[in-house]
């Protein structure tokens, strides 16, 4: 019985999904497979029973993930422990980070990090949510920089901001020069979306779930056009295809003269989302926990409103 077996059989536990299972293991099906088939041999007992579309828990294998993942947490903190005992701010943090908030927080947290804790240098991973919760569970990262809500049991979540969502248009637009826009004026228009796998989709279709409706019907490429990062969505607005909607921290200030595109606040005060940091309650270095809020708390985020709140355990 070997750690990477127990993280193999805590992650087909979750995904109920050999596919999906390898891929947040970053393995080949074959290979997580063989894995667990051989665990199982080694037990004598079936931990999983195999469908035509997904697999299941046997009742001894609901156990036995349980104690596998408390062994996974154990052997990170085995890790930290180690390291807490030498110094808890030196050696590296292992970070992850949503593809909406990485490419606008990193530049200046890292500069702040160097400076301030020269000695904890961020080992960082971007990802979708759902791969970053399982990283942690499965001690791969020690901290994870999220999008709230966050339905998982086992972690410690440390709110830090809130943003207010603006939309972007072309120069040209009709609403280049107005002040503010109500969500329900945005119902008309092409908007720009993250594909699929993507929080801030989510959060999108949530203040415009009229363009949910659209993007699955026959006419929906009329009306909502996926792409791949904030970024090249940008670029996509700029080119005349539609609108989009932004968090306000990806908003450069001052926008540059010459920008090819206007960024027009949303009058709705629940337009918005909560940033939080997500760690283990196994994870025994607070103070790099804490030095990782104050540089975070020391970015100057555009349009942001830090928060100093308690942490939240789930």
């Amino acid at each position: 019985m070997t750690l990477t077996e127990l993280k193999y059989i805590v992650a087909l536990a979750r995904e109920k999904h050999f596919g999906r299972a390898a891929d947040a293991c970053y393995v080949s099906q074959p290979t997580l497979s063989v894995a667990i088939k051989k665990l199982e041999d080694e037990l004598g007992v079936a931990l999983f029973e195999r469908g035509s579309s997904e697999v299941s828990l046997t009742p001894v294998g609901e156990r036995i993930v349980v104690q596998a993942q408390r062994v996974l947490e154990e052997a990170s903190a085995i890790k930290a422990l180690a390291m807490m005992g030498m110094d808890p701010l030196a050696g590296p943090l292992r970070v992850g980070v949503i593809y909406t908030i990485g490419p606008y927080l990193l530049p200046s947290l890292v500069a702040h990090m160097i400076e301030k804790v020269p000695s904890m240098p961020l080992l960082l991973q971007e990802n979708f949510t759902v791969k970053l919760l399982e990283l942690l569970r499965q001690g791969e990262i020690d901290v994870a920089i999220l999008a709230l809500p966050i339905n998982e049991s086992g972690f410690v979540i440390q709110p830090l901001y809130e943003e207010p969502f603006v939309v972007a248009v072309p120069r040209s637009h009709r609403w280049a020069k107005r002040e503010s826009l109500g969500a329900d004026e945005l119902r008309d228009e092409n908007m720009l979306l993250l594909g699929a796998g993507h929080c801030f989709r989510d959060q999108v279709l949530g203040v415009c779930p009229e363009m949910s409706r659209f993007s699955q019907s026959s006419e929906g490429i009329q009306r909502t056009f996926e792409g791949s990062s904030l970024e090249t969505i940008r670029h996509m607005v700029a080119s005349g295809i539609g609108i989009t909607m932004l968090p306000s921290s990806s908003v450069p200030s001052p926008v540059p003269a010459g920008s090819l595109l206007t960024y027009v606040p949303l009058k709705d005060d629940d337009t918005r989302r909560t940033v939080a940091l997500v760690w283990r309650k196994s994870f025994v270095r607070k103070e790099a926990i804490d030095a990782l809020i104050e540089g975070i708390a020391a970015c100057p985020l555009n349009g942001v409103t830090m928060i100093d709140s308690p942490q939240m355990v789930r």
